[in-house]
């Protein structure tokens, strides 16, 4: 038998499959679309904007959260960054840049069960702080690390 043909009857079979299962209401493309998203803290241009958005406008220090970066970044359009939550209950966690156009980098949301631990290639444009903030039950805690950057990456 030709493969060509199969595989031609093969898509054709599955997209009427999906086809009468969207148009029976059993799978609603609408219900895939992404979860609610905080604006406001996205949008902070500064630091301290960005962890009031987050909610975390006072977060201590905690050894407990463990943030890796390098100390000196060969190229800010790729810097590694490994955060690791110690802190029993932990269910976000965000990376924040001090002197980025936008201080939130990125920002994470763990199920119950889930282990925080989160990897992510940021984008410095300049030597900044870098802050890890995790929150556990009601309460915010950091750890930062001063990243120096010898080629620009955010517009450098």
């Amino acid at each position: 038998m030709n493969t060509t043909r199969r595989t031609v009857l093969k898509g054709a079979t599955a997209s009427g499959v999906l086809a009468g299962l969207i148009a029976a209401g059993a799978l609603r493309p609408t219900q895939v679309l992404a979860a609610d998203w905080n604006k406001a803290a996205f949008d902070a241009k500064d630091t301290s904007a960005a962890l009031k958005g987050l909610g975390a406008g006072t977060a201590a220090e905690s050894k407990d959260l463990i943030l890796k970066v390098p100390d000196i970044a060969e190229n800010g359009a790729v810097v590694p960054v490994d955060v690791t939550s110690n802190i029993p209950n932990t269910s976000s966690i965000a990376i924040l840049v001090d002197k980025n156009p936008t201080a939130l980098s990125a920002m994470f949301t763990f199920a119950n069960g889930a282990l925080p631990d989160v990897s992510a290639r940021i984008k410095m444009g300049q030597t900044s702080l870098v802050k890890a903030v995790a929150k556990a039950g009601d309460k915010f805690y950091v750890a930062q690390k001063e990243v120096k950057v010898t080629v620009g990456g955010c517009g450098g």
